[in-house]
């Protein structure tokens, strides 16, 4: 299997641990910490998954998923906002393929990413 999965985190724990995860379920991975430098990674790149965090230095993960849904080349990408903050989140249900509140389990958060992107584990 694979694919491509961008990490959007502002919190370096946090950002190792999806990379690591993710890289497990058999993506390659680029990790990003902001809103500037996740719309940079999302030019270069047709991700499948985006574990998306809400509070981002220089702005809200909000303006990433609104891109996201308004280009047609990401159109097929799943987005899970993971956030310490889920009633912030409240009104991106419907834009959202999930939204999880932190602390997220490491399994649970691979299984899930797998199971949005159509895969299974290979392991």
């Amino acid at each position: 299997m694979s694919g491509f999965a961008l990490v959007v985190e502002d919190s370096t724990d946090l950002r190792d641990l999806f990379r690591r995860l993710l890289e497990e379920a058999g993506f390659e991975v680029v990790t990003t910490y902001s809103v500037a430098t996740a719309l940079q990674a999302l030019e270069d790149k047709v991700p499948d998954v985006i574990t998306l965090d809400l509070n981002l230095p220089g702005g809200s993960g909000r303006e990433v998923l609104q891109v996201v849904r308004a280009t047609p080349r990401l159109a097929q990408t799943r987005v899970i906002i993971v956030t310490a903050y889920p009633d912030e989140a409240d009104d991106l249900y419907d834009e959202a393929d999930l939204v999880l509140a932190k602390p997220v389990g490491y399994k649970q958060l691979q299984d899930l990413v797998l199971r949005l992107a159509g895969w299974k584990r290979t392991g």
